[in-house]
């Protein structure tokens, strides 16, 4: 039987390439090795302020980032997070055998709360709606990154503890979900101080117009250390080195660095040659974009059948769950 994999995004709108290059990419690469299952996990949107009008767009806008990155919903299963409703009622089922010290401890968690003046059970919970996503499909792999693994590690420990208390000894009913770390490292954002994130303004979009990433990557912070363009630079310290290696073939990437540290190239030089590396991988997502946007219908379509493919699997996990913990006593059938 094919190893089931499953992996979830948060609805920010159209992916930006920290987002692609660190999880979409991969899971492009992997759908047709494992039965996959890719979630808009938009419950997790929601432990931070938001706008609802905003959240409906976002969530229809990562639908189509996603199908035009690659995501081929005829092999893989997408599909929104709040239309298969036993995602939460796992989560609080969950809740019941998770340590409060260990959320508390939980990295993100407080990295995170530390940037709120309220902070929410949901902030708090996140990683338990995090475990009940994977488990809930019983994934045996889950792609990430490294600032992931300690979530993930949650998700086994939860596996472990309600299997202890509710499953034959001798046939665990959770397996414990593998990591599949992204061939990509962190990406760092135009600013090189912190990750690519959205609401750190330090990103391109993946369906940005190319004067708009241009505008972008212009300003962009290189090595620091190089202050005229005769200094010559250490491309293992410029971030943007690091995007040719995402970007650009290994032959370019060798000639980069070359022309970085004998200061053969200046910056702008060095961004000219990225910036032609990273449209030719974003031109052809663009346009199936507007493809995808030009048929309205098909989103729906797609998260639709997405929706019920996953309701499918979730159903059957939730009435196994609910009769091991004696839950099913008011079930009809």
């Amino acid at each position: 039987m094919t190893p089931r994999v499953f992996s979830g995004i948060q609805p920010s709108g159209d992916l930006h390439i920290g987002n692609y290059l660190g999880a979409v990419q991969n899971w492009v690469a992997i759908q047709r090795q494992y039965a996959s299952v890719f979630c808009i996990v938009d419950y997790h949107a929601i432990t931070v302020p938001y706008e609802p009008a905003d959240l409906r767009t976002r969530t229809r806008e990562m639908a189509i980032s996603l199908l035009a990155a690659g995501i081929d919903p005829e092999v893989a299963t997408l599909f929104v997070q709040s239309a298969v409703p036993e995602h939460t009622e796992l989560a609080w089922i969950f809740n019941t055998i998770t340590p409060l010290g260990e959320l508390e401890r939980q990295t993100q968690f407080k990295e995170k709360a530390q940037r709120q003046e309220s902070v929410s059970a949901g902030l708090l919970n996140y990683p338990v709606l995090q475990a009940a996503d994977i488990l809930l499909y019983r994934a045996e792999v889950v792609p990430v990154g490294e600032d992931q693994v300690q979530h993930l590690e949650l998700s086994r420990e939860v596996a472990r503890r309600w299997n202890a208390r509710f499953a034959p000894p001798d046939a665990p009913f959770f397996q414990e979900p593998q990591p599949l770390l992204t061939p990509t490292r962190r990406i760092m954002g135009l600013d090189g101080q912190a990750k690519m994130s959205k609401s750190l303004g330090n990103t391109v979009g993946l369906l940005e117009p190319p004067d708009d990433v241009w505008a972008k990557l212009r300003p962009a912070v290189t090595d620091p250390k190089r202050i005229r363009r005769t200094d010559p630079g250490t491309p293992e310290v410029c971030n943007i080195y690091h995007l040719h290696r995402a970007f650009n073939p290994e032959q370019t990437v060798e000639h980069v660095a070359v022309q970085c540290r004998a200061a053969g190239w200046g910056c702008l030089d060095c961004k000219r040659v990225l910036f032609e590396g990273m449209e030719r991988t974003l031109v052809p997502i663009r346009e199936r974009a507007a493809e995808i946007r030009a048929s309205p219908g098909r989103i729906e379509e797609v998260l639709r059948g997405g929706a019920a493919a996953a309701r499918a699997i979730a159903r059957e996990t939730l009435r196994s769950v609910k009769h091991m913990m004696g839950l099913d006593a008011g079930l009809l059938s």
